[in-house]
C-alpha cells in the first residue's frame, strides 16, 4: 500500500484497504506527514483491528524516539522527538484508554494524564478513547480500524472532526 501522488490527502475524508500489518505501518507514516504537535488522533476499532501497528507507523512518520508498544498496562506512553524529515520535531504521546472505562471516574483519570498539557509538545493519539477524549481539542482526526472476519486485512477511514 503505497499512497501516491493524488490520491486522498489526510485533510479528505476517506478509506482505504490494508492488506498487511507493513501497510497499515506506511498507512501510519503517511497520515504522519500532515500531523504537527498539538493534533489528537483517536484510534477505533476493536482487539486485533491494527490500531498499535498504526502508531507505530505514526510514530515513525514522526521520527519519534523509542520502541512503539501497547500502553495498556501503563496506560500512556511518551516518546520524545527525534529527527523528522521535512518538518520540525516532535513528540508522540500513545495512550490506551481502555482501561479508563467509561464510569463515573473516567473523565478525573482522563484529566490526571495531562494530556491536554501534553497537546502543546506532541502529537497525541489514543486508543479506545472514542467519546471521551474529543474534548480535549476543538478538532481531531479519527480513524476507524476494521479487520475482516478471518483475514488479516484491514480497512481504515478518517476524517478530521470539528
Amino acid at each position: 500500500m503505497t499512497l501516491r501522488p493524488g490520491e486522498p490527502q489526510l485533510s479528505d475524508s476517506a478509506h482505504i484497504e490494508l492488506p498487511t500489518v507493513e501497510d497499515t505501518e506506511a498507512f501510519g507514516r503517511r497520515l504522519a506527514q500532515d500531523l504537527r504537535a498539538g493534533d489528537l488522533v483517536v484510534l477505533d476499532g476493536p482487539l486485533g483491528a491494527g490500531k498499535t501497528a498504526l502508531t507505530r507507523g505514526l510514530a515513525a512518520g514522526l521520527g519519534v524516539q523509542g520502541r512503539v508498544t501497547s500502553p495498556t498496562f501503563v496506560i500512556a506512553r511518551e516518546h520524545r522527538p527525534g529527527s523528522r524529515e521535512g518538518a520540525p520535531p516532535v513528540g508522540l504521546v500513545h495512550v490506551d484508554a481502555y482501561r479508563l472505562g467509561d464510569g463515573p471516574n473516567a473523565l478525573d483519570e482522563l484529566d490526571a494524564l495531562d494530556l491536554d498539557t501534553d497537546l502543546d509538545a506532541a502529537v497525541v493519539v489514543v486508543e479506545w478513547g472514542g467519546g471521551l477524549v474529543e474534548k480535549l481539542t476543538d478538532r481531531h482526526l479519527r480513524v476507524r480500524l476494521r479487520r475482516d472476519p478471518e483475514s488479516d486485512v484491514r480497512r481504515a477511514e478518517w476524517a478530521w472532526v470539528d
